[in-house]
């Protein structure tokens, strides 16, 4: 389990999902944007939710347990990026695999080819500490 540090805020956060949130965090700091990041905290924590102004001008720090960068999933790298940019600002959410979902009918313009669904692959567990 990994963490995420900013300002005197310690979020643990599991080393996958905290790839995923440090490439979209580091992509809009670099623009020089300021941003909120929203969680849900655990149940061990106490439960609820929890949110944190980001700025460019505030230290902030990634701290992975494991040795190795994951796979990165383009498909849940697009849906926090979206996330990142809405009004609600960046919200960790639970990665989605993709599926092929045969059953579903091709839309006008465009290819016949499989469309993809989405399911969970697990479930997110933040702590604060």
């Amino acid at each position: 389990m990994g963490s995420l540090t900013y300002d005197r805020v310690v979020v643990d956060i599991d080393d996958r999902t905290l790839t995923h949130v440090q490439i979209v965090v580091i992509q809009k700091l670099r623009r020089g944007e300021s941003f909120s990041l929203s969680w849900n905290d655990s149940a061990q924590g106490g439960g609820g939710r929890s949110s944190v102004w980001l700025n460019p001008a505030i230290p902030l720090y990634f701290k992975f347990a494991g040795g190795s960068v994951p796979t990165i999933n383009p498909h849940w790298l697009e849906e926090l990026t979206r996330s990142a940019a809405s009004s609600q600002g960046l919200v960790i959410s639970s990665e989605r695999i993709p599926t092929l979902e045969s059953e579903v009918p091709p839309r006008a313009g465009r290819s016949s080819g499989p469309r993809l669904a989405v399911r969970p692959a697990r479930t997110l567990a933040v702590t604060r500490s």
